[in-house]
């Protein structure tokens, strides 16, 4: 099984536009993106911000995520950062598998970061190979997390109802990649 850095550099992607994205592990000094991701605007298909006594319990997960991985998502050319991405376990429909979700800030959305992020995701579950299946739940109304899904090669597979956050019942999709088949 690959290591976490080695996951990283093989999930650096090209997309249409010229733009590579990398993977850069979650570290404790990246509470300030989450700080970020937590804004009214980014985080309106999820039930809103978060207190921060949550987002300091959010990122303490990213840190020590396993199985699985949370990244920043940066410009491969010159290394700023426009995101997160990750993958975690979780067991759906009597099997485990990967789930994965992603923000892109603001000011560099539109420009297809996202759909990047999402495609290396989908390389750093492949290389760490536990799981076969890949899904992303976006609310049905999210309409870019939807296209981003289906601009990342990802399987519409129906909808599903959430509780998400706790108290907070939205209706999403189940959008899957296998990941065995390796392209």
């Amino acid at each position: 099984m690959a290591d976490m850095a080695d996951m990283a550099d093989a999930a650096e992607r090209t997309g249409a536009g010229g733009e590579q994205v990398s993977l850069v592990p979650w570290a404790e000094g990246d509470l300030w993106l989450l700080r970020r991701i937590n804004s009214p605007e980014m985080t309106a298909h999820l039930g809103g911000p978060e207190t921060e006594e949550r987002l300091l319990a959010r990122h303490r997960r990213y840190v020590e995520l396993t199985p699985g991985g949370m990244f920043r998502v940066v410009l491969a050319d010159g290394g700023e950062t426009v995101g997160s991405v990750g993958y975690w376990q979780r067991t759906w429909r009597d099997s485990e598998v990967w789930e994965t979700g992603w923000s892109v800030l603001p000011e560099f959305q539109g420009r297809g970061l996202a759909v990047r992020a999402a495609r290396a995701v989908q390389e750093a579950a492949r290389a760490a190979g536990s799981h076969r299946y890949l899904h992303a739940f976006p609310s049905v109304g999210h309409t870019a997390s939807n296209a981003v899904c289906r601009g990342a090669g990802f399987v519409l597979l129906g909808q599903a109802d959430f509780e998400y956050p706790k108290g907070h019942r939205i209706t999403s999709n189940d959008w899957c990649v296998d990941l065995e088949r390796g392209d």
